[in-house]
């Protein structure tokens, strides 16, 4: 068993917090090479403050300590560091909610780091790197449920599903899946996971890494019915950064960097290889 396969399993005692909108693949924006800032560039000069949710969830973070660098984005917040020449010690971290983060004003951090979809919308308020990762979308049902045995797109069509309103989760439910059911949306994941255990819906889309998180670790008698194909909505994690931040360019040709010698593949197979597997595409 791999060591991102124990250290996922120490999740078991987690509390369930499905705080993301879905991903599914695209190209990533060209960027060009940015300078490297100076001192008074970031919130304290000499530190580099990276942000992450009030509670940080595995795979992404491990024990809710992503000072320790385990875990998927633990792991990338500290490759863009070193990209920009900061130390491990060099580096501090806070805490914000998910939705005071990508609001309008000042920042407490130089970047936020928390599975954020790159968006028109958000854009208005923030900026965003270029993508670090990309993700398709899943369904998760309940063991005995409507959706068991499904194996096809077309077992879906009929399957009273749920997801969060406004999310790429909905928007591939009603591309990808295009139901012959109304899909019920909720103003957040808990309200479609408490959906979800009280019946009020056969299944729900999220994304595939919280997907394999919720029926390994938070839903009771779950499972993941099946990964969807890519829709045409295009959605991508970005790294926040406050809006018209001098740190901006630097901190996309950093993830550029990282994305084109190769250790963001590296650090996607070490933390999050292990989702895919046993989980079917369905057609």
């Amino acid at each position: 068993m791999s060591r991102s396969v124990l250290r996922l399993a120490a999740a078991a005692t987690a509390a369930l917090a499905l705080v993301l909108t879905g991903c599914a693949q695209g190209e990533p924006e060209a960027t060009d090479t940015a300078t490297v800032p100076a001192d008074d560039a970031y919130v304290t000069p000499g530190t580099l403050t990276i942000a992450t949710g009030d509670i940080a969830y595995e795979p992404y973070v491990i024990d809710d300590d992503p000072s320790s660098g385990e875990g998927f984005e633990a792991a990338v917040a500290y490759a863009i560091a070193d990209e920009l020449g900061f130390a491990e010690e060099d580096v501090e971290w806070v805490r914000t909610s998910f939705e005071a983060a990508i609001a309008p004003g000042p920042k407490n951090f130089d970047f936020n780091i928390q599975q954020y979809t790159i968006t028109d919308e958000r854009k208005q308020a923030v900026d965003f790197s270029s993508p670090y990762y990309s993700a398709s979308q899943a369904v998760v049902a309940l063991k005995g449920s409507a959706a068991e045995g499904v194996e096809s797109i077309a077992g879906l069509k009929s399957l009273k599903l749920g997801a969060m309103a406004g999310s790429t989760s909905a928007q591939t439910i009603e591309s990808v899946v295009q139901p012959d059911v109304e899909p019920s949306l909720y103003g957040s994941n808990e309200d479609v996971v408490a959906a979800l255990n009280g019946k009020q819906i056969d299944a729900f889309v999220i994304d595939l890494p919280t997907a394999y998180a919720a029926t390994n670790f938070y839903i009771e008698n779950s499972f993941i019915v099946g990964e969807l194909p890519l829709g045409d909505v295009p959605d991508q994690w970005g790294v926040v950064l406050p809006k018209d931040s001098p740190l901006t360019g630097a901190v996309t040709a950093a993830v550029d960097d990282l994305r084109e010698n190769g250790t963001l593949d590296e650090l996607t197979d070490q933390w999050l290889g292990v989702l895919q597997e046993g989980v079917t595409l369905l057609k």
